[in-house]
């Protein structure tokens, strides 16, 4: 893959040609009249002034235009800037404060943003028009960029503190694309349909058709099981990249024959959502991947590798597992958190002071602290043990939540469990069954724990509704 995306795209719609690049509801583009468009628009924001190291925010739902928007500020050379889509009108505030853009990418209701936030008002704002003519293919030359010129500031999910602006090289998203590229890899050609737009620039690179969502990412979670089955029967698709909430509303919908593989991550991938996946279609294969904001991916795993030891272990209490690392990243635990260093890998924040707590610099190595607890196995597989911050210490010694967990969701009539700390001591939180309850308290104290609440419904993180929001429950179970 060439150093940069801008390159990549053009190499590909030149090779790729009328082939289908991304399909959207009410319309499908390839590869070549994607990069026409791009190109057009890239004219069109070059005479606007937008130039190489200008930084554009860009405010826009995920669609084609969306991509084409991408494609065409890194065809100026620009930088794009992209809000934390869950944190709302306070992350777009929080993002137009921090990096102070040029320029602003808005289309449809988005294009009020510009009204609410005053860090935005003297931005110059643009959208790419809807199947504008372009002229032809190669016509508008690319801004030459290098490795180290900055491409993308995205943000945390601000879900444990003010999210940190992450500034992206081209250097660090073609290595990005060289650690994705891998686990997303198939010998024959496939149409995906992926829920994180950080993917469909993977497949976008690689020549690989997407089709994207039919709902708003802010609003997954009123996706209904119907309608994700037929739009992806209605596409096509063969595979299916997808947070794990939306995995849960894959599994109870019948699963169309052409697809395949589901891939899924951004929050835990328990073998209870993996077994419903797999009773609702036997032989579907379910890949999970383990990282975060600072570095994607870490590790993955194929579960049709998880033996029954494996599951075994998973039920006594002995962690989550997450797989093998993946190639070309440094990988170590210190004090059983989990520390990660290597080209993907980020290396700080935009603002320095945030470096403190997250970044250890030893030599010529950044390690970022990812705040996870973990531990390796004798195959050199890792084991997710949960936030090092949810650790809670009793006198039989720590507690791991996801050891209690995972261990939980197995247990009858259990559909979701989080261990937190409430005063002193440890509570476990179940949402399921109330007929089990007896059984819960039964088992939890095998792990010393005394406390079972049953719980109507678990408060979720609003970024993929994946993670269990540990402080919203633990101001729940407070007396």
């Amino acid at each position: 893959m060439p150093t940069d995306l801008a390159t990549a795209f053009a190499e590909v719609a030149r090779r790729e040609g009328d082939r289908p690049a991304l399909i959207g509801p009410g319309e499908q583009v390839g590869f070549a009249a994607l990069d026409r468009r791009a190109a057009a628009f890239a004219e069109t924001c070059k005479r606007a002034g937008l130039g190489k190291g200008d930084r554009v925010l860009v405010a826009m739902p995920v669609g084609t235009a969306l991509f084409v928007a991408l494609a065409a500020a890194w065809r100026c050379g620009a930088v794009v800037v992209f809000p934390e889509p869950a944190m709302g009108l306070g992350g777009v505030r929080h993002a137009a404060r921090t990096t102070r853009p040029k320029m602003l990418f808005a289309s449809g209701p988005y294009r009020w943003l510009q009204l609410l936030v005053p860090a935005l008002w003297r931005c110059r704002r643009l959208a790419p028009p809807d199947r504008a003519p372009a002229p032809d293919l190669g016509a508008a030359a690319a801004t030459p960029v290098q490795p180290e010129d900055p491409a993308l500031i995205s943000f945390t999910s601000g879900s444990t503190g003010r999210p940190k602006a992450i500034a992206r090289s081209h250097g660090f998203l073609a290595a990005q694309h060289a650690a994705v590229a891998p686990v997303l890899a198939s010998a024959t050609p496939q149409t995906d349909l992926v829920a994180f737009p950080v993917f469909t620039l993977v497949n976008l690179a690689a020549g690989r058709t997407s089709v994207l969502p039919d709902w708003r990412a802010s609003r997954a979670d009123a996706v209904t099981p119907q309608a994700l089955s037929g739009w992806l029967t209605q596409t096509g698709c063969t595979r299916a990249l997808l947070p794990p909430a939306l995995c849960e509303t894959l599994a109870q919908a019948p699963i169309p024959a052409p697809l395949h593989t589901v891939f899924t991550g951004g929050g835990p991938v328990k073998p209870r959502l993996v077994a419903a996946l797999k009773r609702q279609k036997p032989g579907l294969k379910v890949i999970s991947v383990y990282g975060s904001t600072e570095a994607e991916p870490i590790a993955a795993l194929d579960w049709d590798d998880v033996t029954p030891d494996d599951r075994a272990a998973m039920g006594k209490g002995h962690g989550l597992l997450a797989g093998a690392p993946v190639p070309g990243l440094r990988l170590r635990l210190v004090d059983d958190e989990i520390q990660v260093a290597g080209a993907h890998v980020n290396q700080g924040y935009l603002d320095p002071a945030m470096n403190a707590g997250n970044k250890t610099r030893e030599g010529g190595t950044t390690w970022h602290r990812t705040g996870d607890a973990g531990r390796l196995d004798d195959r050199g597989r890792l084991w997710l043990l949960g936030r090092q911050a949810a650790i809670v210490p009793t006198a039989r010694g720590r507690l791991y939540p996801f050891a209690v967990e995972t261990a939980a969701e197995a247990w009858p009539g259990v559909q979701r469990a989080a261990l937190v700390r409430v005063g002193d001591a440890p509570a476990l939180a179940i949402q399921g069954d109330r007929a089990s309850e007896p059984a819960w308290r039964s088992e939890a104290e095998k792990f010393g724990v005394t406390r079972v609440v049953r719980v109507e419904a678990m408060p979720m993180d609003p970024r993929h509704r994946s993670k269990i929001d540990y402080t919203g429950l633990t101001r729940m179970l407070r007396p």
